[in-house]
């Protein structure tokens, strides 16, 4: 678990510093004159050492599967970050070239992902906090295959929370997870509060 936090907060980090990067690509680009009619940017090829500027996360081949999905997305942050420098902020990368496909299948197979869903759809609050709840519920929810609403994404939660806390929640009908989690995690430190 404490692997998977700190590659977490290690993509975070590197997504935060690609962005910063990416302010500066462009605060930095070239201008060359045309016809003289108007300026236009000269935009240059991206090299190994610009992608390494962006602190990409080594992935050495023996991970868990969460830690190579991670990495993955690590990667589709920079391509993505790259395709918007380069193209004026519009659209994005699809497949990072076709690798995409062969890494998932070499280091995250259909079988996890099916595996992940699973637990994700099973998951409930039981002995767990709800912060603990809502960050392990946050985790499984990138494996469900399905479109989610925001609604839907809401009753999943509320109807995984442990009876004492969902019979506080469920009356107020709140339709944005971020606002949901928060109300929850509130009604159960007054009721750590009161039981205390």
């Amino acid at each position: 678990m404490q692997q998977m936090e700190a590659a977490r907060v290690a993509a975070e980090d590197a997504h935060r510093q690609h962005m910063e990067a990416l302010r500066q690509l462009e605060k930095n680009r070239a201008i060359a004159p045309t016809s003289g009619l108007e300026p236009r940017p000269v935009v240059r090829e991206w090299s190994l050492q610009d992608f390494l500027k962006q602190h990409p996360m080594k992935f050495r081949g023996k991970t868990s599967p969460d830690a190579a999905y991670q990495w993955l997305k690590d990667m589709e942050r920079i391509f993505d970050a790259k395709y918007k420098i380069h193209h004026g902020g519009e659209g994005r990368t699809s497949d990072l070239g076709g690798i995409q496909e062969k890494f998932l299948s070499e280091y995250f197979p259909n079988s996890v992902r099916y595996a992940k869903e699973v637990e994700f759809l099973q998951l409930t609050q039981r002995n767990k906090s709800v912060a603990d709840y809502a960050k392990k519920f946050k985790h499984l929810n990138r494996f469900y295959t399905l479109p989610l609403d925001e609604e839907w994404r809401c009753r999943k939660f509320e109807n995984g929370l442990r009876g004492d806390i969902r019979l506080m929640v469920a009356p107020l009908s709140i339709k944005d997870f971020a606002a949901l989690v928060k109300k929850a995690r509130v009604m159960e430190k007054m009721k750590n509060e009161v039981e205390g």
